[in-house]
Formats: C-alpha cells, sequence, structure tokens
C-alpha cells in the first residue's frame, strides 16, 4: 500500500517475543507492531485454531506456531518477552505463569478480572525482576495526542467539562467471547472500553475523586456483562468527565466534546489505525496513522470554529518506549499501577451500577 516504508535500525540483539492468542488482539495490533519494530524479533505465535494457525503461518513464516501456552512455555529458555492477547480471564494464570519463567510481559486490557488479582501480578512481577505492563494503545490515538497538544498550548482555556465516546452498530455483537462473557469473567463493555476511555480522561486531566456510572445489558445473552455503559467522573482538578460506551448505537456522537472557558473542541469519528492494520498496512509504511483532513475536530466557538490538523496516530510507540525500557533505558509505556487505578473506578461502577 502506498507510502514510503520508515526504517528504523535495532538498537541491541532483538527482544524474542512470543504472542498468546491470534484473533483481534494478536493478529491485527501485537503481530503488525512487534514485526514493524527492528528492535523485536516475533519468535513465537500460540494458537489452536487451524484457521488462524494457517494465517500465522502465512504471514509470519520466520515464527514458530504452536499450539497451547505450555508449548510455548517450554520454549521459555529463547524468549524474553510475552504478550496476553487472550481474554482476560486468562491474564492472571498466564501472566504469573510467565513470570515464573523469568519472562517480561505484556497484558492487553482488559488487565484482569479483578484489583486483587491485578495487584498479586504485579506483586509478583516486582518480586521476580522483571517488567510487566498493559497495552493501553488508545495513549496514541491520532485524536488523543491532538487533544493533549491542544490542552498543553492552552487553547481552550480552563477545561470544565471533558465527553468521550466510542459507540458503533453492531447489534450482532462481536462473534466473540466478548458476547456472552459474564462481569466475573472480566466481560462487558466497561471493563473492555472503559479501560481505554478512563484512562484516557486520567492522563488529560489527573487523579479521579469520585465516580459514578449506569450500566445496561441489550445483548441477546441475559447472563452477560454490559453493552452499553455511561461513567461520570470527578477528577481533583475540577474537570468532570462524561464517558459513553455503546456497541449497539445506532446514531453515534462525537468521539471527542471539550468545553473550556476559551472555546470547545469537537471531533467525530474514531482512530483509523484499528481498521488500517486489519487491512494489511503495515506500521512501517509513511502514510501509517495519518487522519484525512475531513476527519480532523474543530476549535473555537459556534460561528468561528476551525479545522485542527491531527497529529499522526502512533500506536508503534507503545514498544519503542517498551524496548527502551526493558534495556534500561526510560520508564515503561503504561506503569500496572496506572492500569490497576483504572480497574479500581471500573470496580467501583460495577459495585453500584
Amino acid at each position: 500500500m502506498g507510502g514510503t516504508p520508515v526504517m528504523r535500525q535495532p538498537a541491541a540483539a532483538p527482544i524474542r517475543t512470543a504472542v498468546v492468542g491470534f484473533g483481534v488482539s494478536g493478529k491485527v495490533f501485537h503481530a503488525p507492531l512487534i514485526e514493524a519494530d527492528p528492535d523485536y524479533s516475533l519468535d513465537v505465535i500460540v494458537t489452536a485454531d487451524p484457521q488462524r494457525k494457517s494465517e500465522a503461518q502465512r504471514l509470519y513464516p520466520q515464527a514458530r506456531i504452536v499450539n497451547t501456552p505450555e508449548d510455548m512455555f517450554a520454549l521459555a529458555g529463547d524468549l524474553d518477552l510475552v504478550v496476553l492477547g487472550t481474554p482476560p480471564l486468562t491474564h492472571l494464570e498466564l501472566g504469573a505463569t510467565a513470570i515464573a519463567h523469568g519472562l517480561n510481559v505484556v497484558v492487553d486490557k482488559p488487565f484482569v478480572t479483578t484489583v486483587a488479582h491485578g495487584e498479586e501480578l504485579a506483586g509478583r512481577a516486582s518480586d521476580a525482576g522483571v517488567q510487566l505492563t498493559v497495552f493501553q494503545n488508545r495513549r496514541w490515538d491520532a485524536d488523543f495526542l491532538t487533544l493533549r497538544k491542544l490542552l498543553r498550548a492552552g487553547a481552550l482555556g480552563d477545561v470544565r467539562t471533558f465527553e468521550s465516546r466510542f459507540e458503533w452498530w453492531r447489534p450482532e455483537g462481536f462473534g466473540n467471547w466478548r458476547d456472552s462473557a459474564t462481569l466475573a469473567e472480566g466481560g462487558g463493555i466497561l471493563h473492555d472500553l472503559g479501560a481505554h476511555l478512563i484512562d484516557q480522561a486520567v492522563q488529560l486531566f489527573g487523579p479521579v475523586e469520585d465516580s459514578y456510572g449506569e450500566t445496561a445489558n441489550h445483548g441477546p445473552h441475559a447472563d452477560a456483562a454490559d453493552t452499553e455503559a455511561f461513567v461520570s467522573l470527578r477528577h481533583e482538578s475540577g474537570v468532570r468527565t462524561r464517558l459513553w460506551m455503546n456497541g449497539m448505537a445506532a446514531q453515534v456522537g462525537p468521539r471527542f466534546h471539550v468545553l473550556g472557558s476559551k472555546g470547545g473542541y469537537t471531533k467525530w469519528g474514531l482512530d483509523s489505525q484499528e481498521p488500517a492494520l486489519a487491512a494489511g498496512l503495515t506500521p512501517s509504511d509513511a502514510t501509517y496513522g495519518t487522519e484525512p483532513q475531513e476527519s480532523w475536530g474543530l476549535l473555537g466557538v459556534d460561528g468561528a470554529t476551525t479545522p485542527v490538523p491531527a497529529e499522526k496516530g502512533d500506536y508503534p510507540q507503545f514498544y519503542r518506549e517498551l524496548a527502551a525500557s526493558l534495556r534500561g533505558h526510560g520508564p515503561l509505556p503504561v506503569q500496572p499501577a496506572e492500569a490497576l487505578e483504572t480497574l479500581r473506578i471500573i470496580e467501583n461502577i460495577h459495585a453500584f451500577a
């Protein structure tokens, strides 16, 4: 696909990596990002599904495809990093086993099913002297990076309210484990997408002193967790955040709607990196992460708004920062404590919703 590849040389021997799971998480996000980064080698992919195995071997012929995590752990001496792209119910056991083998771990969000499990996993990693981080890739969405730049420049004045939505029309569901997973299994749109939206809000406006939420299940599985959620957060900074998550929204609201003392910023539409990766665009392509002008958000007041050029989306930054951290040159891209704080907010909302 178009564009001139952007090349970068590795700083040292590649970080030998295994990806566990080859569904949306492993196939669309982790494997392409790892393959495109010269600081890593994609050595092992774990999947037992025959179709996924065939696809993994076609896309990554250099990788060893194995059926089970146990097969992968048998190769632990030849690995440095394990990426868990599996349902959250598996994260504690798989993460703890990887840590026991002396391996660094990336856990896809949702981090784990409970705060207690997250604290246990973080404690095991600390005791073992290995790195544990959580894949909060939405910190590198183009629209999020653009809004963060505007806030740092003071373009909106004092921000009073922040509205953020992740909505789409998919009444048939995801077509995977998310459709039937219970709350105890880490299911639900609040646990899944809430982990992104709450994390973004905290990154922008700081710690939360009070939270409130509403959840509902409109899906075909009566025992499944929520398919729709609303969250209200009051930050210590005084900003009020309102978040919506809905997979059955026949008409969607703006992705961001931010109001301040000098003006507002409104952005429609979701970041383009996920569909681009799913379509086969590689992160090394020069066009990766760019947003067309018609997708730019508007800054100003009614009657006097201007489009704001979008920053370039940059999911690969997660793995660049991780490589630096694993080599002792910087902090983790996402600290376990940050993921735990997001999970505490989600647990509190579920307890009273």
